[in-house]
């Protein structure tokens, strides 16, 4: 059996790490005591400081919030909310419901954003060499046009406006973080919707595409955006999991069209929670 080391050698190199240092009776998250944090920091503003490295203004803040809250459920057919339940009709524990609906992220469900990212970089990569910003949303559209393809960040399957897109555009501007990636975003939706097909008409930006352009204006890299995106949605696997376990048969087959809504109906938020 190898022996166990819990110390480098004499002139051995130590790995490093500069999220969280653990000391007797502390703990620093990049710097910062964590029992400080507690009460202080939301958890959305917790999140950034360990991703990026420092502590984002309370606009920034507010705009993590809004993200995080903005993907943490939709419903009971996306990918990883299925594999959740079907995990869950099994017996299987929480723990692997919820391993199972996070591995369901993939290219094809949560990969927007990055995706998008890019395209906008891009994009933007043409304003800043002095094409007119319409001119450059024209011929990003039409690199897809001739694939046959919607621009990533674009189109929904129930939404014609999607409201979370709507209102994180909204927030950027009341909270002044709207910048080149937002307008872009906007400019590109602007020209896909003067487009000749129906479908082009009504393909609003998606909730991945807002969030790339909101991060692209806040300096939040695609592969943390994409983490965001992550965090988010784990709320709602669990609470579909547990449902699953709780409501109904194991082992039942899940039809992901064959459900109906018996929660509450639309209410509104007490004023002293509204922004």
């Amino acid at each position: 059996m190898a022996e166990r080391r819990s110390k480098p050698r004499v002139g051995e190199e130590r790995w490093r790490t500069a999220l969280t240092a653990i000391e007797p009776n502390k703990i620093l998250v990049r710097g910062y005591p964590l029992d400080e944090m507690m009460g202080r920091l939301t958890f959305g503003e917790s999140i950034y400081l360990l991703l990026v490295g420092e502590l984002p203004s309370p606009a920034m803040g507010r705009m993590v919030e809004a993200m995080l809250v903005s993907f943490i459920d939709h419903g009971p057919t996306p990918p990883s909310t299925l594999a959740a339940r079907n995990v869950a009709t099994t017996g299987a524990t929480l723990r692997g419901c919820v391993s199972a609906g996070v591995l369901g992220f993939g290219r094809f469900f949560g990969g927007d954003i990055q995706a998008t990212m890019e395209m906008l970089d891009n994009g933007l990569a043409q304003v800043r060499s002095g094409i007119p910003v319409k001119d450059a949303a024209n011929a990003t559209l039409q690199q897809y046009r001739e694939r046959g393809e919607l621009p990533p960040g674009f189109g929904h399957r129930y939404h014609t406006r999607d409201p979370r897109a709507a209102r994180l555009f909204q927030m950027a501007v009341e909270l002044e973080l709207d910048g080149g990636h937002v307008a872009f975003i906007r400019a590109m939706e602007m020209e896909l919707h003067r487009g000749p097909s129906k479908e082009e008409k009504q393909a609003p930006v998606n909730i991945d595409g807002a969030i790339a352009a909101v991060c692209g204006d806040l300096g939040i890299k695609a592969e943390i955006a994409d983490g965001l995106f992550m965090i988010s949605r784990i709320p709602g696997i669990v609470g579909h999991a547990l449902e699953e376990k709780e409501r109904h048969e194991p082992l039942r087959r899940i039809d992901p069209e064959d459900f109906v809504y018996d929660g509450p109906g639309q209410r509104r938020l007490p004023e002293t929670r509204r922004g």
